[in-house]
């Protein structure tokens, strides 16, 4: 099975491939997360993206396709994927295609995560990682407000560059333009599944699950 979940930043696609692929033993591929390990390993891709990162905006594609595709031949044959924030663009989502076909293998399921703007903004700005097991946090949580590390396992709490306040609005508008058109794209391809992204995360995965089955 090879899935794509979309959505705006701060829909929580990240937590829910997470969740999604453990349940139901698929292999999560996230170029964000490939691209901040890079940054931290400060290798010469690292150098490449950090500054598009900082800024808010979009890894170059023949850079974000390169690295995608590479790993998706390193996952080899036999295990699903999901792909969380990948392809971002219409040029994107045509090379995945066209390498997908020449193996014989194809999308079968998109996943678009729906959330109110007001509320991405509030995420996206309240929310913290966790340096060591990138759980993440967020500041409006009315039962921990000031917690002084992690509350899985105790280590420091930090906020990303682009989710500071003033990189929000620029990612979220950087995604509607640059991402919103794949909607179309993928109903075209009758592939595409709307899921509500508001409520309980339990509940969330739970309608994305039955929308996959």
């Amino acid at each position: 099975m090879y899935v794509i979940f979309m959505g705006p930043p701060g829909a929580g696609k990240g937590t829910q491939a997470e969740r999604v692929a453990r349940e139901l033993e698929l292999e999560r591929l996230a170029p964000g997360d490939l691209f901040r390990q890079a940054v931290k390993q400060q290798s010469e891709l690292g150098a490449k993206v950090q500054c598009f990162m900082e800024r808010g905006e979009l890894v170059p594609d023949e850079i974000t396709i390169r690295v995608i595709l590479e790993r998706l031949d390193e996952i080899g044959e036999g295990r699903g994927v999901i792909l969380d924030g990948f392809p971002r663009n219409s040029i994107q989502a045509i090379a995945l295609d066209e390498a997908l076909e020449k193996q014989n293998k194809t999308i079968d399921r998109v996943i678009n995560i729906q959330v109110a703007p007001s509320e991405l903004v509030l995420r996206l700005s309240s929310r913290w990682l966790c340096r060591e097991c990138q759980c993440p946090y967020s500041s409006t949580d009315t039962n921990n407000p000031h917690p002084e590390g992690c509350p899985v396992c105790g280590e420091e709490l930090f906020q990303r560059s682009d989710d500071k306040s003033e990189t929000v609005k620029r990612r979220l508008e950087v995604y509607f333009k640059e991402t919103a058109p794949l909607i179309d794209y993928y109903r075209k391809q009758n592939k595409l599944f709307e899921v509500e992204g508001q409520g309980g995360i339990e509940k969330i995965t739970e309608r994305i699950i039955k929308a996959l089955e």
